[in-house]
């Protein structure tokens, strides 16, 4: 298991020229958020079966507080995919586990991870029951994804290594053998401030960038990816056709993207549903239009209200509580902070990643910087 270099002073899609609406907090990132924890397992092996594939672990309230209630709602752009706790989610508007991102074939393994580590730190927690929220998206391209490579411990060390903070984005944790748009994709971040007179609130968004077609990629207006000089192997060549011994082809756009959305603005579940539809506006932006095989699942949380929202196991007296919330006639600025955040974290995930080659020889490009710059060149 191997880390990759340290990015936290390469440039980032703004510093490209890529003009985005809105004030992000002080990191760009989810991390923005306060008491936030991210951490990262990045596994890249060359031995028995080529490896480039990880675990993404969030923690909302830090590693503290990981067995306390934070609301929340759920939104599917396309269902072609997964993400564990949703059925929970629905029914109470809330969770209080670990979330992690990783591989389509791995999610048992990470669940099983999370679980490990609740039961090690939270075992008050871990003896009644808990529903982890695990999310995946498809890295077979890259990535030896029948070879069980994550497993529980991979989850674990991500979950002691998640901390507030810059955070690395491209070619880490469960981003590392991704796609998007025909480049190499990953993971990406960013965040927006809500200011209202002396208070304000930040929304932070961390994506798994694995889904849309070269000839969809938009930024900022700009169509880039269909005249990208960047090699397009995996929607050109027939590695798809050789892998299923068929005459079937990849489809161009098939991948999946989890955004997870965070705040520290009090929320009801209701609201972050709301929040969590509005990351599809923002995906729009960049180009995509919902591959049907792409998963696109999202999820919005809050970190306010703490000790809200619980479910445990108590004595025989009713319990009744408070939860302060936004109005929701003052929910707009929240929702443009999730569109704007969401498309900057897609170009912060392709502007990080790097080219890399993996299972079979199979390579991906990334977007070339030098031709954003050149299509954001002013005088």
């Amino acid at each position: 298991m191997t880390e990759p270099h340290d990015a936290r002073d390469a440039p980032r899609a703004r510093d490209l020229g890529i003009p985005f609406d809105g004030e992000p907090g002080t990191w760009n990132s989810i991390t923005d958020v306060p008491g936030l924890e991210v951490g990262y397992t990045t596994i890249i092996e060359d031995s028995s079966a080529v490896a480039r594939t990880g675990v993404t672990a969030i923690l909302p309230r830090g590693k503290g507080a990981a067995g306390q209630a934070c609301a929340a709602g759920i939104a599917v752009l396309n269902g072609n995919g997964e993400l564990t706790g949703r059925s929970w989610i629905e029914e109470a508007g809330q969770f209080q586990a670990p979330i992690a991102i990783t591989n389509s074939h791995a999610v048992g393994a990470v669940h099983t991870g999370i679980d490990r580590w609740m039961a090690t730190h939270h075992p008050s927690v871990a003896a009644q029951w808990m529903l982890p929220v695990v999310g995946e998206t498809w890295d077979g391209y890259l990535n030896s994804i029948n070879a069980e490579i994550v497993r529980p411990e991979h989850a674990v060390a991500a979950l002691d290594a998640a901390a507030s903070g810059p955070i690395l984005e491209g070619n880490v944790g469960g981003g590392t053998g991704m796609n998007c748009y025909g480049f190499k994709g990953g993971t990406g971040t960013a965040s927006r401030l809500v200011r209202s007179g002396e208070r304000s609130w930040t929304v932070g968004v961390l994506m798994q960038a694995n889904f849309g077609s070269r000839a969809e990629l938009r930024v900022s207006g700009h169509s880039l990816g269909p005249g990208s000089q960047a090699p397009n192997p995996m929607e050109d060549g027939d590695w798809f056709e050789r892998d299923t011994r068929s005459g079937m082809h990849a489809v161009p756009g098939a991948g999946s993207v989890i955004v997870i959305v965070a705040t520290d603005a009090p929320m009801l579940p209701d609201q972050c549903r709301a929040l969590a539809r509005r990351v599809s506006l923002g995906l729009a932006r960049t180009g995509t239009t919902g591959s049907h095989f792409s998963g696109d699942i999202f999820l919005a949380f809050s970190t306010a209200n703490q000790g809200g929202l619980s479910s445990r196991m108590g004595g025989a007296e009713i319990s009744v509580e408070q939860l302060e919330h936004v109005a929701w006639g003052s929910m707009d600025p929240f929702y443009r902070a999730v569109v704007e955040a969401t498309e900057e974290a897609v170009l912060n995930a392709l502007v990080a990643a790097r080219d890399i080659v993996g299972r079979e020889g199979h390579a991906s490009y990334a977007l070339p910087h030098d031709e954003i710059r050149a299509a954001f060149a002013t005088g």
